[in-house]
Parts: structure tokens; sequence; C-alpha cells
């Protein structure tokens, strides 16, 4: 079955990567990305012979993961295109001199991401014992936790930079006083419910690769990294300020105003 994935989403990437070439936006690969996961859930869901009733319920969980994340990014990336998200520039300045091959590959990659941390839909699908467990009901509580706190997130960043007073200012509306990231947080805490959906499984401890792939991206990759070096360019001294008060990742009382350190 994953096999077929693999198939399925290297194909949709390859698509979308022409598409990609035709707008000159190269940061759609988020969209795709974010939609290949309901995707390749509904397709382990219909060939595998686990538990009909979770095997179901799980890939629904993921649809929905999937569509309001998908939906989110894409009417974020088409409010200002053709302008390209700031983490695409800079691999066009990166990959100048094979720019065209390089993400090429790149969505390729994407596509293997993909049905790499969809493991833990697989090992779901795969429980033969028939009824609903404690770990499904905790794994239910955590994801219903994570989608409300993400949509949260997401909803109270946009309603901050509609306002144009707001422009240049750092949000610190809601959960984004708590953690400077929530929404990847939330993102995180989504995939940590799928691998506890996994945990009963044979081989079940496989599912935590997708939970610890994430966290491990976010924290050091294209997760806050990227996304911070940007936020200080753009908001210097006031981001800088922000970062000492305010967790970077699990939400938590943020500290009182303190100057830079100066030895």
């Amino acid at each position: 079955m994953a096999a077929i994935a693999l198939v399925v989403c290297c194909v949709l990437f390859a698509g979308f990567f022409r598409v990609a070439r035709r707008l000159d936006n190269y940061g759609i690969v988020d969209i795709i990305w974010s939609y290949a996961f309901g995707l390749v859930a509904l397709v382990y869901a219909g060939l595998a012979d686990g538990w009909a009733p979770r095997r179901w319920l799980v890939a629904m969980l993921v649809l929905c993961w999937s569509l309001r994340l998908g939906t989110y990014l894409y009417r974020r990336v088409m409010a200002h295109h053709p302008v390209e998200d700031g983490r695409y520039r800079e691999l066009r300045v990166r990959w100048a001199a094979n720019f065209a091959r390089e993400m090429g590959r790149f969505y390729q990659l994407q596509a293997v991401s993909v049905v790499i941390l969809a493991t833990p839909f697989l090992l779901t699908a795969g429980r033969a014992e028939i009824g609903f467990t404690v770990s499904d009901g905790v794994a239910f509580a955590l994801f219903t936790l994570s989608l409300a706190g993400e949509a949260l997130a997401d909803q109270q960043l946009a309603g901050f930079k509609q306002n144009a007073a707001n422009k240049g200012r750092v949000c610190e509306v809601g959960l984004w006083a708590w953690s400077r990231h929530p929404n990847y947080f939330f993102v995180w805490l989504s995939w940590v419910s799928f691998a506890v959906f996994a945990w009963p499984a044979t081989w079940g401890w496989l599912g935590l690769i997708a939970p610890g792939c994430i966290l491990y991206l976010l924290l050091f990759v294209t997760g806050i990294p990227m996304t911070e070096e940007q936020a200080v360019r753009t908001k210097g001294d006031a981001y800088r300020d922000y970062q000492r008060r305010v967790s970077a990742f699990v939400p938590w009382f943020s500290r009182k105003t303190s100057p830079p350190f100066s030895p």
C-alpha cells in the first residue's frame, strides 16, 4: 500500500510542479503537501483490512485536518500571488545555478515525505481489533484539541494582519502571547494524536516517526528557524524582544521585557 501511495504522490507533485512553473510561484507546494495527506489517508482506508469504523474514522480526521490546513494555505498563497513566500525566494537565490532541477527534486522529496509521515495512517488502517479502545479516545481528544488550537491560532493571526494599523508590528494576540508559533505547536500535536491511534498496531512504535520528524523540521529546519529569520529581517528589535519574552513553541507564561544581553 505504501508503494501505491508513493506512486500517487510522486505523480501528483510532478503535475503540480508544472503548474508552479507556469504560475512562477513555487510556494504552492505547501498547499499540495497539506492536501496530499487526506488523499493518502483515503487510499489506506480503502485498501487496508483493519476494523472499518476505526480506519475510516482516522481517514476522515486526517481529511479534515488536511482540508483545513490546505485551504488556509491556499488563501494565504493566492492572496499574495504573484509575490512568492520568502522561503522560496531564498531558494531561488540558493539554487540559482540549477534552479529548475533542484526545485523539481524538492517537489519529489515532498512527495516522499508525505508517504513517510503518513506511516501512522497505514498502521492504524491495519489494526484488526474490533471496537474503539481507551487509546483511541485519548487520540481523538488530542486531535480535537489540536485542530481547534491550530484553527484559532491561524484565525487570530489573520485577524491581526487584516488591521492596517498592525503593519510591521509583532502579533501578540491570544495564543500568540503564549507562544511565538502556536500554529506549529498544534500542528505537531495533531501528529502526536495520529501516533497514539497507531500505537496499539503491530510495529505501532513506527508511528512515532511522524511526530518526531515534524518536531525536528519545525524546530530546526523549515519551521521556526526560517520563519524567525524572516521576522527579524522585517521587524527588527521588536521581534527580538518578542523572542526574549515569549516561548518559541510550547504555549507558556511570557517573561517580562528584558534588555539584550551584553558582556
